[in-house]
């Protein structure tokens, strides 16, 4: 007995050791510059109209696709995008351009993405990646223009509504600046993009006119790159969209319907994987800011097929953590026409919506659901049909108890002006158990993420607002398989 006690002693070090062991080889990172560490930056720029196309570009601003990457020695940086490339706008040849883009402004577009995505690709295992993603998009909506279609299907001119657009030229792309990274000072580098919607004005100040930057800033071979960023809308543009993404590096990412560029080298599906990031909100941008601390997008079809370009039966779906403080629960017992049809516990337990006495009515700002779905429970809200190429569904969540056990915030303020955190988000955990409508009886959709980004969406602001907030150390983490 005597000598069994060492032999077990030492069993218990090697479990314990092994686990320790386990647990930190348990994550593995999807995006191609993990915790935003490399010196050398990988940052492209897209803008949008209302549809997630372009329709027009800017006057001498070329198609609004830009990027910013750079090898980088201790002396130099090796540019990879010059502004020749940024400026090529349609009728203006590149390699690879097809002949049906070359006078086609959203297909231009499309592929120059994905030549700038071949300057900026870095070959890795298991694949080569391209960029981190700015996003800006304009929800002026005309339509009397017939630019949008509805759920996929092409519409002609039709009254206006509801959506906001001063006149003719409402949905045009924006003028865009860009400032090459380079060095600031000793030791730090920095570059950005920044411009306005109000063609003209930028530079005779910002007050009165829409404005956005981003700019990026790191200290040379120290931590995370730090993105700036501030958001204005104006009277002429009071509905805007600034966001940061990690999209696929080909594929759809969420939104699209065509081949894209991005950050994630492989894609993270639900329940395997988590997101780390440190955000800090300077302003806010008024109550009608629906700043996502963390925002998810994908697509598949309403039997659980993944999209493949059907603009018919294609549907994105969105699932966005809202913490602006001043954003109320639209979902409530009186209105459960905003609540999806039940709630998921962490324990797996279905809580229906009209279960008035368990359901978290709270935790729910908005849900939709998608346009062309042929079996839906009633009541029901139904998305916006135009400001996707498809059907889109949303669930936007609020702060809540409910969400502790992912590590989102749990009441409101947190994360908020004055609040700066990191986070460790368990995305894939929360959003495995969130409600996405699917037809009956058909195989359940594998929930695999195109695109997780953090930003804002000022919707429909009454005055000019502002929001500025920075963010770091983006990562997007896969659980690795158990040993």
């Amino acid at each position: 007995m005597e000598n069994q006690v060492p032999v077990l002693f030492f069993m218990i070090i090697v479990l314990v050791f092994s686990s320790s062991f386990a647990s930190e080889q348990h994550y593995t990172s999807a995006v191609g510059d993990p915790g935003m560490r490399r010196d050398g930056l990988r940052v492209a720029f897209e803008g949008w109209n209302f549809c997630n196309e372009v329709g027009k570009e800017a006057p001498d601003m070329g198609s609004p696709r830009a990027a910013d990457c750079f090898d980088f020695s201790s002396s130099s940086l090796k540019h990879r995008v010059t502004e020749a490339d940024n400026k090529l706008g349609v009728g203006k040849p590149f390699p690879g351009l097809s002949p049906e883009a070359l006078n086609n402004t959203d297909l231009y577009a499309v592929e120059k993405e994905l030549y700038l995505g071949s300057l900026c690709e870095v070959q890795d295992n298991p694949n080569p990646w391209q960029f981190w993603m700015v996003m800006l998009k304009n929800g002026n909506y005309d339509s009397r223009s017939g630019l949008c279609p509805e759920n996929g299907k092409k519409v002609g001119p039709f009254k206006p509504g509801r959506f906001p657009c001063f006149g003719d030229g409402c949905m045009n792309q924006p003028l865009l600046y860009h400032q090459p990274t380079d060095f600031f000072g000793k030791d730090k580098i920095r570059g950005g993009f920044n411009g306005t919607y109000d063609l003209g004005s930028i530079r005779d100040g910002i007050d009165g006119i829409s404005f956005f930057e981003v700019v990026w800033e790191k200290r040379v071979g120290v931590g995370s790159w730090v993105f700036s960023h501030k958001l204005k809308t104006s009277k002429k543009y009071p509905w805007l969209m600034l966001y940061l993404r990690a999209d696929a590096t080909k594929g759809f990412s969420g939104g699209y319907h065509y081949d894209t560029r991005g950050m994630m080298k492989t894609l993270p599906e639900s329940p395997n994987f988590k997101v780390t990031i440190t955000l800090d909100v300077k302003q806010g941008g008024g109550p009608k800011s629906q700043f996502y601390l963390i925002d998810i997008g994908s697509c598949w079809k309403n039997n659980g097929a993944p999209c493949d370009g059907d603009v018919l039966t294609d549907v994105t779906r969105y699932s966005e953590m809202i913490i602006n403080p001043e954003t109320p629960a639209w979902c409530s017992p009186n209105n459960l026409i905003n609540c999806p049809p039940f709630h998921i516990d962490p324990n797996n337990k279905k809580i229906y919506r009209n279960d008035t006495a368990n359901f978290p009515y709270s935790a729910y700002h908005y849900y939709c659901a998608p346009g062309n779905a042929k079996h839906l429970e009633k009541p029901v809200s139904l998305c916006d049909p135009y400001s996707n190429p498809h059907a889109q569904e949303l669930v936007q969540l609020l702060p809540h108890p409910i969400w502790a056990e992912y590590g989102y915030p749990t009441k409101q303020g947190e994360g908020w002006v004055g609040d700066p955190r990191t986070w460790e988000l368990d995305v894939g955990g929360l959003s495995s158990r969130l409600y996405f409508y699917q037809d009956p009886g058909t195989t359940p959709a594998k929930r695999i993420w195109t695109s997780i980004d953090m930003g804002t969406e000022i919707y429909i602001s009454d005055k000019d607002e502002m929001a500025e907030w920075t963010l770091s150390d983006f990562d997007v983490l896969l659980k690795s398989p158990t040993l």
